[in-house]
């Protein structure tokens, strides 16, 4: 059911439409009213189709009506016929018959992502649906890509005991994601702990191949419509991103924002709700940016990643042509600039305002030396070179020298947002290159040259450190002055152009110096 996106299309310019199913709650904390806050929030355009009306407040519950069921498909169809949607969440649905009209139309209309809350269970514990319900929630789960069930939601759909403990929840989420073949988010917010950890289960459902997300536990009795924002708010960032672990460590962090923020609100007597607009709200009093940096630093360097994508270095690496001496000097030269990129990552973690930042970033700082460190002088040994050894090329030096000059003049969030791009861009690209590189040897017994280089693009280890990387640079620039997120972005865009620069390098060394362009002078080489 998934939309399979082209390569440079994540994050692009036009905003997701995101329609949420689900029913009111006219105190506005949770059902529609929270996913119409979440989906905004998180950066796509909201739509909603009401399956019920509530009588509600912070309190609790005092009454239910539902449309007939003939409304309701007029509902999804007048959106359907109109609008094209990216992606779907649905909430509440009530009914076996509501969740079979839902399912029929989703049959119908085939939209490409599909975000399922089942809302099951009260807070109290007391069900809320029927056993014939519950079946047909059962059912349309099949057609999601996702499924969000809390702990006692989990147990009703796959007819067990609530789990008391992370190893039990985990081995739920994998029965249910292998009984419904779709992913399943398993939270750990039922849980007692200090820390509330999430997992994404893939069908088969093997508890091994989980992606774990840990988490924060916040203070606050202001946690009503956590589950519908968490699900709206990850329908909508994986119409954003095309990557679910990315969509769900995105909205993960917004929803922690929104929780800590919860206490500024004063909504009823009962468990209010969380601040769906927290960075809008810090924005407006000059302490943050509406826009995820993240978001608009991918969208301006949209012209300098197909750029990237489209260099004869990248095409010959992903098909395999590229001369060994060509892949030869991007190795040598890749060491000489990791070695001083790992100095700007340790005064990265000196200029860190946390704990947490700091062990990150001198984490990063050790990878470098010794994970990447050593892959590199396995290579270089086999061409005959030796690790740091050699003369650093024109774009080698300009980017190292882009970079220590930001250590050293640039605050810390402009110098987050400087090396971001040895995480996020080189990932980026790295998934294009595994994606590409595969499908022209399937059934064939030829041996990509490059294969074992190409796999380390998929390390999980980076692809998690880049989330947080990527995480760091929008709290920085939540928090940064509004110089320092115009500097934050400059800097991302200078360190991108060099990315593309550094691939280009092998090209460029073998020509004439008269012929050299330099990177400056090109079109999309312009930062502002």
């Amino acid at each position: 059911m998934d939309t399979v996106r082209a390569p440079g299309t994540k994050n692009s310019s036009r905003i997701p439409n995101v329609l949420s199913i689900a029913g009111s709650d006219p105190s506005g904390g949770a059902g529609v009213q929270a996913d119409i806050k979440s989906i905004s929030a998180n950066g796509g355009y909201a739509m909603a189709v009401l399956t019920a009306l509530t009588a509600q407040n912070t309190q609790g519950v005092s009454a239910v009506h539902t449309p007939p069921l003939a409304f309701l498909r007029q509902q999804l169809d007048a959106v359907a016929e109109d609008v094209a949607i990216d992606a779907v969440k649905i909430g509440m649905l009530g009914s076996a018959d509501v969740a079979r009209a839902v399912a029929e139309w989703l049959d119908d209309v085939r939209v490409p992502v599909v975000v399922l809350d089942p809302v099951m269970v009260a807070t109290s514990g007391a069900r809320l649906l029927d056993d014939d319900a519950v079946r047909a929630v059962v059912d349309l789960a099949r057609r999601a890509s996702l499924v969000t069930p809390n702990i006692p939601e989990l147990a009703v759909l796959v007819g067990a005991e609530p789990a008391t403990s992370w190893a039990d929840a985990l081995e739920q989420g994998s029965v249910l994601a292998a009984l419904l073949n779709t992913r399943v988010l398993v939270k750990g917010g039922h849980l007692p702990g200090e820390r509330c950890p999430d997992a994404l289960i893939l069908p088969p459902g093997r508890p091994a191949d989980a992606v774990a997300f840990d988490g924060m536990r916040i203070t606050t009795t202001n946690t009503h419509g956590t589950g519908c924002s968490l699900s709206s708010a990850i329908a909508t960032r994986y119409a954003v991103t095309s990557d679910w672990p990315a969509a769900v460590r995105e909205a993960k962090f917004w929803l922690e924002g929104a929780l800590r923020a919860a206490d500024h609100l004063e909504v009823g007597a009962g468990s209010g709700p969380v601040h769906h607009f927290h960075s809008a709200f810090h924005a407006a009093a000059g302490t943050g940016s509406h826009e995820r940096f993240t978001d608009l630093a991918w969208r301006r360097s949209a012209a300098t990643r197909r750029h990237i994508l489209d260099l004869p270095f990248i095409r010959a690496l992903t098909d395999g042509s590229l001369s060994t001496a060509d892949f030869a000097y991007y190795l040598q030269q890749d060491a000489l600039y990791l070695r001083e990129y790992c100095g700007v990552l340790a005064r990265t973690a000196a200029m860190a305002p946390t704990d947490d930042e700091q062990l990150f970033w001198l984490s990063a700082a050790t990878s470098c030396l010794r994970t990447e460190a050593e892959l590199h002088r396995t290579w270089l040994d086999a061409a005959g070179l030796r690790f740091g050894e050699g003369e650093a090329g024109p774009a080698t030096r300009a980017y190292c020298d882009h970079l220590t000059a930001t250590a050293v003049r640039g605050s810390y969030a402009e110098l987050v947002a400087a090396v971001l791009p040895c995480f996020w861009l080189y990932a980026a690209v790295g998934d294009w290159i595994q994606e590409q590189a595969q499908s022209p040897l399937e059934g064939s017994d030829t041996r990509h040259p490059y294969a074992d280089w190409i796999a380390t693009y998929a390390d999980a280890d980076f692809a998690a450190a880049t989330e947080r990387a990527k995480q760091i640079s929008d709290e920085a620039h939540r928090r940064g002055s509004e110089a320092e997120r115009e500097a934050m972005l400059a800097a991302f865009l200078r360190s991108a152009a060099y990315e593309r620069d550094f691939f280009d390098a092998p090209r460029v060394q073998r020509l004439p110096a008269a012929t050299r362009e330099p990177a400056d002078l090109r079109e999309d080489a312009v930062l502002t």
